[in-house]
């Protein structure tokens, strides 16, 4: 309640949450509209409009995190959003497929300067480091709840009316969602540490490349794409032709991943206390190619099961969000303060990258020569991104769990407790804004919500397996 008393946080809030269940309704509408118009061939048609979603992502977002600082941000989000609804509202009378190509471009190119802008709001909207904990908390919330509530919503809205009126619902969320993002009070952004556009775009990656435990969380980013595009492009040909389901269905068996990603985000925070954030990315890897085998089991054997089908969905849910929910606390720790922003915007590239190379596959491949063939490309990439994980980010002593460091103690001049590493970037301890975090030994010095907090920024990032 201390949180939502922030008027402006309390309004962005709302826009989120509005925007985002807009989007899950869209998700739904849009495989549905591809297999009208598409029919067999609907996972070819998805899969090219999400490879222009991913080209859209790798090449804007990081342009739109260099300049960002430069516009009014208000009416930058505004206008962005504004966009958003009137593409989306153009989606339910189109006739020809290569007219969903021209409208994702659009929609997507929106999509990638508002993501990283609207996530660099909050921490200027919310100072405090514990309502900054729980606003984190609260956006991670809302995410994973639209991942499972905005699906059933749709199935439930199938029921009585068509798909196209779903269209409707996005661009409602995105007009209100600018309504809110108007009537809040958003300071301009602060100067960039980096002067050159360039080199705002670059450093970032630059980061992953030189530092071992980032280009781990590189290889994780494959094992995600390529289990999550089996859920993202392929459940509407494989509901709608190999089980013999309706539309709604289409939206239940989505409905499955977002349970399966909603039971471990609940359970996750618990562990980055306690548990090592490279042994539970890796075992989230572990679960996705269990989950990838169990998709080419059930292609092999050509099982008509609803409720396998159903479990290895769920389970897929449930290893993203094992891998996705600490790479956050990976990134802030690798970096110095000033260059968070910019690590954040690589990060948000480079996973969408993978997703570029996977997407394609799903939809392609699975069209013209089936799922088992796409599956087994899929599964294959999920098997390299995970041993070439395991390759590059070895066991580090000392850096086992993460925890913060309070205020205080950074003020007389606390410093890390594992040594630092030639090849990695330098951990630096600064004030709340900074969030600046220290490696603790002591098995009692346990803040469980801060660790559930760290993860939340690239959960918000990795929003790439929506379609819209």
């Amino acid at each position: 309640m201390g949180l939502l008393a922030i008027r402006d946080f309390r309004r962005l809030f709302a826009a989120q949450i509005v925007a985002l269940f807009g989007t899950g309704l869209a998700t739904v509408a849009l495989g549905l509209l591809a297999y009208e118009l598409a029919g067999p061939s609907a996972g070819a048609v998805l899969g090219t409009a999400l490879t222009i979603k991913m080209v859209m992502y790798v090449v804007i977002a990081p342009l739109a995190a260099a300049y960002v600082d430069r516009l009014p941000r208000r009416m930058f989000l505004v206008l962005l959003d504004v966009v958003r609804a009137g593409v989306v509202l153009m989606l339910p009378s189109v006739t020809e497929i290569w007219q969903i190509y021209v409208l994702i471009a659009l929609l997507q190119s929106a999509s990638a300067a508002f993501t990283p802008t609207f996530q660099a709001v909050i921490p200027d909207i919310v100072t405090d480091e514990e309502n900054y904990t729980k606003a984190l908390a609260a956006s991670q919330v809302a995410t994973t709840m639209e991942s499972l509530l905005s699906p059933v919503l749709a199935a439930v809205a199938l029921t009585f009316m068509t798909f196209n009126v779903l269209f409707v619902g996005t661009a409602v969320g995105f007009a209100l969602s600018a309504v809110l993002v108007l009537s809040t009070r958003i300071p301009n952004a602060r100067p960039s540490a980096h002067s050159g556009a360039w080199d705002r775009v670059a450093s970032g990656v630059r980061t992953f490349f030189r530092t071992p435990r980032l280009r781990g969380v590189m290889a994780l980013n494959l094992v995600v794409a390529a289990a999550g595009s089996i859920v993202v492009v392929n459940t509407v040909n494989f509901v709608r032709d190999a089980l013999g389901g309706g539309q709604s269905d289409v939206a239940w068996m989505q409905a499955a991943s977002g349970g399966g990603t909603l039971i471990v985000a609940l359970i996750v925070p618990r562990l980055l206390g306690k548990v090592a954030d490279r042994r539970v990315m890796l075992t989230g890897a572990s679960v996705l190619l269990v989950a990838v085998v169990g998709a080419v089991a059930l292609a092999l054997a050509e099982l008509v099961s609803w409720p396998l089908t159903a479990v290895v969905w769920a389970v897929i849910g449930g290893g993203m969000a094992m891998i996705i929910t600490p790479t956050g606390r990976v990134l802030r720790g690798s970096v110095e303060p000033n260059a968070i922003p910019e690590v954040f915007a690589a990060q948000f590239s480079l996973s969408h990258l993978a997703w570029l190379v996977t997407y394609p596959i799903a939809g392609w491949v699975a069209t013209s020569a089936g799922f088992l063939t796409a599956w087994w490309i899929l599964a294959g990439l999920a098997i390299i991104g995970a041993v070439a994980a395991v390759a590059l980010w070895r066991p580090e002593p000392g850096l086992e769990v993460v925890a913060p460091v309070d205020d205080a103690a950074a003020g007389q001049g606390a410093v890390d407790a594992a040594p630092e590493r030639a090849d990695a970037a330098p951990h630096r301890h600064a004030g709340p804004r900074a969030h600046a975090r220290a490696f603790d030994e002591d098995p009692q010095h346990e803040h469980h919500e801060v660790a559930t907090a760290e993860g939340t920024l690239v959960a918000l990032q990795c929003s790439c397996v929506r379609p819209v």
